[in-house]
């Protein structure tokens, strides 16, 4: 009687493809960000590297210092791709009472994801450091580039109405980014909800004749 032949080993497991340079400080910034938001400046390498289920030297070998490692940080907190995209899937066929609502919420969603990351590295003294520098106008290159993007989208929420507006969607949408920038300012003791944003930008400060306080 023949021995039956043993069963062929399973083959090991492939290996993740490694990741590129770029991939890599991405995967690491994404993983930072919100342990920056919530410990500031004093949150430790190694704290970063087990929320990005890496060692601690990977770090090191994507940022010069950590000091690089948090300015990457503030730099993702600025980038509008994601607020862009949401702007821009916003559906058209709806009031523009509502996609202006939606966009609010998005918009200033945005600025307060801003506003944590840029007070946690203020709070430790770390964003005088790691902010860049005005222009010879005195404008800040990278704050400019990040409104532009979004006042496009927000000029495309207003565009099916254009033949009922007072000004063009673009000037439209440049004063309701900057309303938006206003009413969420730091200090407000109460803050202007959404709808109350979008009310007084469509209708005025007026109450129509005959209507309810």
């Amino acid at each position: 009687m023949t021995e039956k032949a043993a069963n062929p080993a399973t083959p090991p497991r492939r290996r993740a493809p490694a990741m590129d340079p770029e991939q890599r400080r991405a995967m690491i910034v994404a993983a930072a960000l919100p342990l920056v938001v919530e410990y500031g400046a004093s949150v430790t390498t190694a704290k970063i590297a087990r929320a990005a289920g890496i060692g601690e030297g990977t770090i090191f070998r994507v940022f010069e210092d950590k000091d690089a490692l948090l300015a990457a940080c503030m730099a993702e907190a600025v980038r509008p791709d994601d607020t862009v995209a949401h702007l821009e899937s916003i559906a058209l066929d709806q009031p523009l009472a509502d996609r202006l609502a939606e966009a609010a919420d998005v918009v200033r969603g945005h600025m307060g994801r801003i506003g944590a990351a840029a007070g946690a590295l203020a709070a430790a003294g770390r964003l005088e450091r790691m902010a860049p520098k005005p222009g010879k106008d005195g404008r800040l290159p990278d704050r400019e580039a990040g409104l532009v993007r979004p006042r496009a989208a927000l000029a495309a929420l207003f565009e099916p109405d254009r033949d009922r507006l007072r000004l063009a969607p673009e000037r439209l949408a440049d004063a309701f980014q900057l309303t938006l920038m206003s009413a969420g300012r730091l200090g407000a003791p109460e803050p202007l909800t959404t709808e109350e944003v979008v009310d007084l930008f469509l209708h005025g400060a007026l109450m129509a004749p005959g209507e309810a306080r």
